[in-house]
């Protein structure tokens, strides 16, 4: 029996619309932005068309105001929202948001969802998401945030949070805070909904990156602040999915992320890639169209042979999300490959790009820059590989083999 590789019309169909919506609309659009205002109204503007064509919240069910798709379809779709970076943000799909709405969706209350999530989902408020801390990044169980109940009303929070994402452009916060120092290592910590702005809630910064930044940097993506939490009082009824599911409920946020965020990775290096052979195909150098050069076309067929195999990869673990079976292995082997994939197309199509590519003339500097956070966000290289390592092991031991650990049990 033939392994059916089909993907079913109507999520062609919804990646076409989205495609033609990305090259017709978000991308013209950029052009456009010059300062916040400029932001606002573009911005608004798209949203207004997005909502209009149904282009809202892909992965968000339709009782709720969003396209319904599944994993398979959703994948498409921000496979084709990365290429510019008012995609995401016109369908109100963005990160860290995004994430945030699906934690919602699955352990708010009705209160919660009333006030909290319906004002995400129609696009009016954004959220940031604060767990890491200086001393707590890839070990999460190191935070030290404090919340102490007093009494049966409220939570007092005391502590510091680090590259809260989006925080100076959010109208409310997630935060994460140990609750029971004395439970087991991954039931210590609860999750809160914080409104903002807050007198206990201060963001001390928008730290510096290496990332190029311009007038509209934090205010599209709202930077990665440097939180100080002191003395925050938050209601009861604001502990999100009850004490002790803090650190459960927020890796399951970043699983969601780590796709995400290598979904948006093709899109971007797809582009890349187009922008690359438009190039060179137009090019001349010593009497010769740089595409006419054996050693162009073999940059050009390394960077299809890394977009071919980030394809596979985000299609098989949508395959496995869509039954429901256990992608975790996946998901790790993905996030590092994924990140270092954008980097390598990008880092192709500067260099054939020349003088050109390394100023600002093009996307491609700033991208370059960018995507270097790729390999340090949701977990660095080194956590999902030590992760997937321990899985090869395992799999050997149990088995006598590793082929399940490496994608040998494809089905």
């Amino acid at each position: 029996m033939a392994i059916d590789f089909d993907i079913p019309e109507d999520a062609k169909a919804i990646r076409a619309k989205v495609r033609q919506w990305v090259h017709d609309e978000c991308i013209p659009a950029e052009k456009r932005l010059v300062d916040k205002e400029s932001f606002k109204t573009v911005l608004a503007e798209l949203r207004t068309k997005a909502k209009a064509a149904g282009l809202w919240l892909p992965f968000i069910p339709k009782e709720y105001g969003g396209m319904g798709l599944g994993p398979l379809a959703n994948a498409l779709v921000q496979m084709e929202l990365g290429e510019s970076h008012l995609g995401a943000l016109s369908m109100n799909s963005q990160g860290p948001d995004d994430a945030t709405m699906l934690t919602l969706l699955a352990h708010g209350t009705p209160e919660q969802k009333e006030k909290f999530l319906k004002p995400l989902l129609a696009g009016e408020k954004r959220v940031c998401y604060s767990m890491t801390e200086k001393a707590a990044g890839a070990d999460a169980t190191g935070m030290q945030t404090r919340a102490v109940k007093d009494g049966n009303e409220n939570y007092i929070l005391n502590g510091e949070k680090w590259f809260s994402s989006a925080a100076s452009a959010a109208d409310m916060a997630v935060v994460m805070a140990m609750t029971d120092p004395d439970a087991p290592r991954h039931q210590r910590y609860s999750t809160f909904i914080v409104e903002l702005p807050n007198p206990g809630y201060v963001i001390k910064r928008d730290i510096g990156t290496m990332a190029v930044h311009g007038p509209l940097s934090e205010i599209m993506g709202g930077g990665h602040a440097e939180i100080d939490i002191k003395d925050l009082v938050v209601p009861a009824e604001n502990l999100l999915g009850g004490e002790g599911n803090g650190f459960n409920m927020g890796q399951h946020r970043l699983a969601y992320g780590r796709l995400r965020h290598g979904m948006h990775n093709v899109a971007m290096a797809q582009r890349a890639l187009d922008m690359a052979a438009a190039h060179v195909t137009k090019r001349e150098t010593f009497g010769k169209k740089l595409s006419e050069r054996q050693g162009v076309q073999w940059m050009l067929a390394d960077c299809a042979s890394e977009l071919y195999m980030a394809r596979l990869m985000l299609l098989h673990i949508a395959y496995k999300a869509e039954r429901g079976m256990d992608l975790r292995q996946e998901n790790s082997i993905a996030k590092v490959f994924l990140a270092h994939m954008v980097h390598k197309v990008v880092d192709t199509a500067i260099q054939l790009h020349g003088a050109l590519g390394y100023s600002t003339d093009t996307p491609l500097a700033a991208w370059y820059t960018h995507i270097r956070s790729q390999r340090l966000v949701d977990g660095p290289d080194e956590v999902h590989r030590w992760t997937v390592g321990r899985n090869v092991i395992k799999a050997y031991e149990q088995f006598g083999t590793t082929a399940s650990a490496a994608g040998g049990d494809l089905l």
